[in-house]
């Protein structure tokens, strides 16, 4: 049996398709700090009816951030759990994976937006002066993150290992990964929906949730879900 020990360093060891997505919202975190207004203003994501929406920012959208923690933890997050996804399903179903997951958390976002809008312009039917201004802002205020993806890849993970034991960072508590996820769900569930912690999109995360947990599903169901090859 020949022993094979992979070179080229910590990078060369992540699978292709998450190496990869990494390098990309790296290169465009960086051409965000160069030209923050145009970038912001180009490739972050609107409410469709917004004068800034153009069609390639449901996708853009995934590789901007907002900051070096908002990338720093988005990435960490998807080399710690998109390498071992990607490692268990193969590269192809690792890229429709993190698109679809992000595009469901765009699909659900969208939704709350819709029905604050609805909310919104009722009020201004009735002579709110402040549910104007709200309503106005709802319409310029960009969303960026990869978050959507990666929470889709938290539950892939989380489906693939369920019983593996995952340790924060803060607070160092370790459990199993299906109950981490189920922490998450719940939490994001009740931000959002009393809508705490503004700014943060967190029916954004719950589709990502939902959508990694439909693909798996789907793939599971195909009896299609592990890489070909066999790789663990």
């Amino acid at each position: 049996m020949e022993y094979y020990q992979q070179r080229g360093g910590f990078f060369a060891n992540i699978p292709t398709v998450t190496r990869n997505l990494f390098y990309v919202n790296v290169v465009v975190f960086i051409a965000t700090l160069i030209n923050q207004d145009f970038m912001m203003s180009t490739f972050a994501l609107y409410y469709p009816t917004s004068h800034y929406f153009h069609w390639w920012q449901l996708l853009t959208h995934m590789f901007m951030h907002g900051g070096f923690f908002h990338i720093f933890f988005n990435m960490w997050a998807l080399i710690m759990f998109g390498s071992a996804v990607e490692q268990t399903i193969g590269s192809k179903k690792m890229l429709w994976l993190y698109f679809v997951a992000g595009l469901g958390a765009v699909a659900l976002h969208f939704g709350t937006m819709y029905l604050e809008g609805l909310y919104l312009e009722n009020q201004i039917m009735a002579g709110s002066a402040t549910a104007a201004k709200a309503y106005a802002t709802l319409k310029v205020t960009p969303t960026v993150g990869a978050s959507g993806a990666i929470y889709g890849l938290l539950m892939s993970y989380a489906l693939l290992y369920p019983q593996r034991r995952l340790t924060l960072i803060f607070p160092p508590i370790s459990m199993k990964a299906m109950t981490w996820i189920i922490i998450f769900a719940v939490i994001e569930l009740v931000l959002g929906v009393r809508g705490i912690a503004d700014g943060v999109a967190h029916f954004a995360h719950l589709g990502g949730m939902l959508f990694g947990w439909l693909m798996i599903r789907y793939w599971r169901k195909k009896g299609t879900l592990f890489n070909e090859y066999g790789q663990y």
